[in-house]
């Protein structure tokens, strides 16, 4: 048996030529390491990635708010329409039912509303006003043709505008809508009543009397 010589480390054998550091084995490159340039260019694609998907988040979420504002719109359109569908409902029944309300206040008036007439009648009133129907036309009240229908005209020395001085027919409102004018008689001041002042400032009459002006 071959005794080692204590101290003594064996060597690999080096080809003829070749240098220490050839012997020494090399490290293997570690898995999943990669070059600068490659890290670079992974970088700007997830950052060109990222950029994209926030423009797409953006467009989808100016897609959806557009999309809310649209309902919003259709949602108070369709509560206008359903409100004005049920107005024009509520002003048809209603309309149908004036001249029977005509014939109560005619009945009133000549004091034939009476027993269970009478308590129908009012029923009938009291429904029609919780419908939103509201009676207008007063004597006396300035004339507005928006309102008020004239039925008959005449001068009279006391007013100072055309005036409503009978109601033939009261008018009915259901809210800010007309469904049928006051029926009324007007009277105008009488031509050439009017107060004038002269020129010291006093107030005097013009003459009745006095003919129309002459071209």
């Amino acid at each position: 048996m071959t005794e080692e010589t204590p101290g003594f480390e064996e060597k690999p054998d080096v080809p003829s030529g070749a240098t220490p550091d050839d012997a020494e084995p090399k490290a293997a490159p570690e898995e999943g390491a990669a070059p600068a340039g490659d890290a670079t260019a992974q970088i700007a694609g997830l950052t060109a990635q990222l950029d994209q998907s926030r423009k797409a988040l953006d467009e989808r979420t100016a897609d959806l708010q557009r999309l809310q504002a649209e309902f919003q719109n259709y949602r108070r359109r369709v509560e206008r329409d359903r409100i004005t569908v049920k107005e024009i409902a509520i002003a048809n029944l209603l309309t149908e039912l004036l001249p029977v309300l005509d014939d109560i206040g005619r009945a009133r008036e000549h004091g034939e509303l009476l027993g269970g007439f009478k308590s129908v009648a009012e029923s009938l009133e009291t429904v029609a006003a919780k419908m939103g129907l509201q009676q207008f036309g007063k004597e006396g009240e300035p004339f507005d043709p928006t309102i008020h229908e004239a039925l008959m005209h005449s001068y009279a020395p006391d007013v100072t505008e055309t005036t409503c001085v009978a109601i033939l027919q009261p008018g009915y409102r259901i809210g800010e809508r007309t469904i049928r004018p006051a029926r009324v008689a007007v009277a105008e001041p009488q031509p050439g009543a009017q107060t004038v002042k002269a020129e010291d400032g006093s107030e005097a009459g013009d003459d009745k009397d006095n003919g129309p002006e002459e071209g």
